[in-house]
C-alpha cells in the first residue's frame, strides 16, 4: 500500500516520528511517500518524495505527525480523495490527531488488520466568485471572511438557499463545520456542535448590531455570503490566506460530497474527549 506521510515543520520531533513509521511500513511491505515540502523536513532516506500527491499512486493511508494543523493540511492535500488519515499528535492540543508517538507502531498494526473505525467528518466546499474569476477550496473547519484594517467594520450579506437573510455589520462572519466549531468560532463564543452533526454553523465577528448570535444550519441548505458597503474583506480557509474580495464578490459554501475520513483506534463519545482536551473538572 502506498502510505503518504505528512509533517510539521514547526515540531521538532515530527522528523523522528516520521522516520519511525516509514521504517515499520517498509519492514512491512508497504511504500511511504511524502510531497518535496514535507520530505524536506522530515529527512528520512525510507520516504519517497513525489511531485504531489496525484504522482503518489493510489493511496491507502496518510499519516499525518503534528497537531491539529496538520490534520488540516493532509485533507487539503487529499482535495477529496477518499483516503483515511491517521494523525500523530506531536502538537500542543491533539484534538483532531490522537495517537500519541508512543502507540504509532500499534496504531499502524491495528489499521493493517482493520481493527480501527473510520470516522466521517463533514468538509466545505468553499467557492469565490469575483472580477478576476472563481477559485475554489475545502475546508474542514472553516472559511472566514474579516475586515483588512483594524478599527473599522464591514458590511455582509447572507443569503441562505439564494433567499437574502441579513446584512451583519460586523468584524466579519465565520461559516464552520462542527469539526470548527470547536476552533475560531468557539473563541468567537459560537456553539460547539457534535462532530457526528450534518450541519453548517455562521458565526458572526463582533457583530455591531442587536441580532448577534450564531446560526445552525442544516448541511443541504446553500450559503451564500455578499461584500457589500465600500470596504476590502480577506478570505481565510482553514487558517490560510485564500484572496482579498472586493464589495460586490461573493463567497458559498456547501457541505461536501466527500468528507474527510479520521481513523480512531476506540469509539469515541465527543463530549468526554472535549472534556480532557480543555481540562475540565467534574465540580
Amino acid at each position: 500500500m502506498n502510505v503518504l506521510i505528512v509533517g510539521n515543520s514547526e515540531r521538532p520531533d515530527a522528523a523522528d516520528v516520521a522516520s519511525r513509521a516509514a521504517r515499520w511500513l517498509i519492514a512491512h511491505g508497504h511504500h511511504p511517500v511524502a510531497v518535496a515540502a514535507d520530505a524536506a523536513v522530515l529527512r528520512s532516506d525510507d520516504i519517497e518524495i513525489v511531485d504531489s500527491v496525484a504522482g503518489a499512486g493510489e493511496l491507502g493511508l496518510v499519516v499525518s505527525v503534528g497537531g491539529d494543523g496538520t490534520m488540516l493540511r493532509a485533507v487539503t492535500l487529499l482535495d477529496g480523495a477518499p483516503v483515511p488519515v491517521l494523525g500523530v499528535n506531536v502538537g500542543l492540543l491533539g484534538y483532531l490527531a490522537e495517537v500519541e508517538p508512543s502507540n504509532l507502531e500499534t496504531a499502524l498494526s491495528r489499521f493493517f488488520a482493520h481493527n480501527v473505525e473510520i470516522e466521517r467528518r463533514l468538509v466545505l466546499d468553499v467557492t469565490a466568485r469575483t472580477a478576476s474569476g472563481t477559485r475554489r477550496w475545502r475546508s474542514l473547519n472553516e472559511a472566514s471572511l474579516e475586515k483588512q484594517h483594524a478599527g473599522q467594520t464591514v458590511r455582509l450579506r447572507l443569503h441562505i438557499d439564494g433567499v437574502p437573510f441579513t446584512t451583519y455589520q460586523a468584524d466579519g462572519i465565520l461559516v464552520a463545520t462542527p469539526t470548527g466549531s470547536t476552533a475560531y468560532s468557539m473563541s468567537a463564543r459560537g456553539p460547539v456542535i457534535s462532530p457526528g452533526h450534518e450541519a453548517i454553523l455562521i458565526t458572526p465577528l463582533a457583530p455591531h448590531m442587536l441580532f448577534d448570535r450564531s446560526l445552525v444550519l442544516r448541511s443541504d441548505e446553500a450559503v451564500e455570503v455578499e461584500v457589500v458597503g465600500q470596504r476590502p474583506v480577506g478570505l481565510t480557509v482553514d487558517g490560510q490566506e485564500a484572496v482579498v474580495l472586493q464589495p460586490g464578490d461573493t463567497v458559498s459554501c456547501s457541505a461536501s460530497d466527500h468528507p474527510a475520513l479520521f481513523v480512531r483506534l476506540e469509539s469515541r463519545r465527543f463530549h468526554q474527549t472535549l472534556k480532557a482536551k480543555f481540562g475540565l473538572s467534574d465540580r
